[in-house]
């Protein structure tokens, strides 16, 4: 193996979240020498599990489906166990000041409003089928699609309020932007690759089925401990420059180091914030300048009983007020405590980010007790997370499409950039935003890098 007394390693990661640490384990595993490069003094990327109320909660990504088969099986793998998200009980729907509950995918709604959304989600699913998953600017009436925005599609197609407010709703907890900051074609790209809106949207049998006994975050750092000392904590990568032979990487705190290829496991927007020669192609550039992440704040609220089962609701609640959009059960799997955990997105995550904390945990307590009674007022603990303001995140869940990127520059997020490659969940081909999505692109940017390796021939 390469990468020992001043020798280059085969490769470097850049990004410790869950997408880099699949990459470098598998680079591992083939005999290849690699270092994982990571800013931050943690591993674990857009996944966070912290101590709360007596147990730990996931201040960043947590559930996973039944179709995702690649995070279930790393689950298994390294010994993480699933447990089901609490969906028992009544749904609470809040629109416009107006709060009603409900069994079912779809709330009750005035007739004509119900059968119009019913159609719109049938008309949505049906074209995001039509939208190829590897090459989604291929597809039919692509140009039109991504001229417009979802926002756009919804004033378009929806004359009654109560459906548009409900898919605008859904835009919001399914990205984390308004509808306004989305292409349609993103939008349909992004529901096919997460097997259609009502799967993103579902708890049994959606995205949201389950959750990692003992928080998400575990995944990365189980990864990273079978790495051991190759993975680099506090070690930001500032500049990048490559010839044909070699990458070379200058840290932040003046560190050097060089590989034979290097694998970029960051989100777009976070990788425009190195220094790269030679500059890459325009299309990758204009990705990385444009492809903004989600805006989220994640709000944990601890009690001393799941008082909402008790009133025969789920915990799950949607709604067009503020701050929160959307609230599910967060009830600790072992009894350790019980909570509710809200969903501020979009233009309403900016605005409320800039909230003190005390004031923050106000606002959202108080639209607890509008949605689920006055139990709610007695709450026992508070935590939140803006992950615009992570410095090596710069928001969550992941980096979004504006009108027109995807057709002029989609090709650029896998296609390597001489000997730069690129992972990261926005790069995946399903399930784009969720872990499934990071790992199936850490796999296969490790694999561009294996063959590239053995095309070359030689360990240096």
């Amino acid at each position: 193996m390469s990468g020992t007394a001043g020798e280059p390693w085969d490769a470097v990661v850049v990004g410790a979240g869950l997408s880099g640490l699949v990459a470098a384990r598998c680079l591992r595993r083939c005999g290849r020498s690699v270092r994982v490069l990571e800013a931050r003094s943690r591993v674990g990327g857009r996944t966070l599990t912290v101590p709360f109320a007596g147990g730990v909660a996931d201040l960043g990504g947590q559930w996973v489906g039944p179709t995702q088969k690649r995070v279930l099986g790393l689950a298994a793998e390294l010994g993480v166990a699933t447990y089901p998200q609490h969906h028992q009980g009544r749904k609470v729907l809040e629109l416009d000041g107006r709060r009603r509950t409900y069994r079912g995918f779809l709330p009750r709604l005035p007739i004509f409003s119900l059968l119009e959304l019913a159609l719109a989600l049938r008309r949505l699913d049906r074209r995001a089928k039509a939208v190829p998953l590897d090459t989604p600017w291929t597809a039919p009436d692509a140009a039109r699609l991504d001229r417009q925005t979802f926002g756009d599609w919804l004033r378009r197609n929806l004359r009654r309020r109560p459906s548009r407010e409900l898919l605008a709703a859904a835009c919001r907890a399914i990205f984390a932007c308004e509808p306004e900051d989305l292409s349609l074609l993103y939008f349909l790209h992004y529901a096919h690759a997460g097997d259609g809106l009502e799967c993103l949207a579902s708890i049994p049998a959606g995205a949201q089925e389950s959750r990692l006994r003992g928080g998400a975050q575990q995944l990365c750092q189980r990864l990273a401990e079978e790495l051991g000392d190759a993975v680099w904590l506090e070690a930001a990568v500032a500049a990048i420059d490559q010839d044909e032979a070699r990458v070379r990487l200058r840290l932040a705190d003046g560190r050097r180091l060089a590989a034979r290829c290097a694998i970029l496991a960051l989100a777009p927007a976070l990788a425009a914030g190195i220094a790269i020669e030679p500059p890459l192609p325009p299309p990758r550039r204009e990705l990385e300048t444009g492809m903004a992440m989600g805006s989220v704040v994640k709000c944990l609220v601890a009690y001393d009983e799941p008082f909402w089962r008790r009133a025969g609701l789920s915990g799950e609640a949607v709604t067009n007020g503020r701050p929160a959009s959307i609230v599910f059960d967060a009830c600790a799997p072992d009894g350790a405590y019980a909570a509710l955990v809200a969903f501020v997105l979009g233009d309403e995550a900016r605005a409320f980010g800039r909230l003190p904390e005390a004031a923050r945990r106000e606002a959202i307590v108080a639209q607890l007790v509008r949605l689920f009674g006055p139990p709610a007022a007695a709450a026992t603990a508070y935590l939140d997370r803006d992950w615009r303001a992570e410095r090596w995140s710069g928001g969550c869940y992941v980096g979004l499409m504006p009108p027109g990127l995807l057709r002029r520059a989609g090709d650029a997020l896998r296609a390597p950039c001489g000997r730069l490659h690129f992972a990261g969940t926005e790069s995946a081909r399903r399930w784009v935003g969720y872990l499934d999505g990071a790992i199936e692109a850490g796999e296969r940017a490790a694999h561009e890098v294996l063959e590239r390796l053995a095309e070359e021939g030689g360990l240096v």
